[in-house]
């Protein structure tokens, strides 16, 4: 069983910054890529950023040069950077990750992160 815990959300004010966290427990093979995604309330889930094993990372163009993604494999972690926030950013951020090996996505729960104007 795999599961994904997220830690970081919160309440911010534009332009301040959050980081998010995401630690994986369960079987997962070393082949896979991590990362977030986000849903806004009557919008549908977005990719913000991933990060392969290998280290390529792919970004939405709406967070390229505000928001960073990295990764710690040995603790099968996966982190968010968010500056610059804007309240377009609010949204409940969701972890995954995607095992190659088996082809199997897994979701966390998500976190709320709002960002006032």
């Amino acid at each position: 069983q795999v599961q994904l815990v997220e830690a970081g959300g919160g309440l911010v004010q534009a332009g301040e910054s959050l980081r998010l966290s995401c630690a994986a427990s369960g079987s997962i093979s070393s082949s896979n890529t991590m990362g977030w995604y986000r849903q806004a309330p009557g919008k549908q889930r977005e990719l913000v950023a991933t990060m392969a094993n290998y280290g390529s990372q792919n970004y939405a163009d709406s967070v390229k040069g505000r928001f960073t993604v990295s990764r710690d494999n040995a603790r099968n972690s996966v982190y968010l950077q968010m500056n610059s926030l804007k309240a377009a950013d609010t949204a409940v951020y969701y972890c995954y990750v995607y095992d190659r090996a088996t082809t199997k996505t897994y979701w966390g729960q998500g976190t709320q992160v709002t960002v006032s104007s």
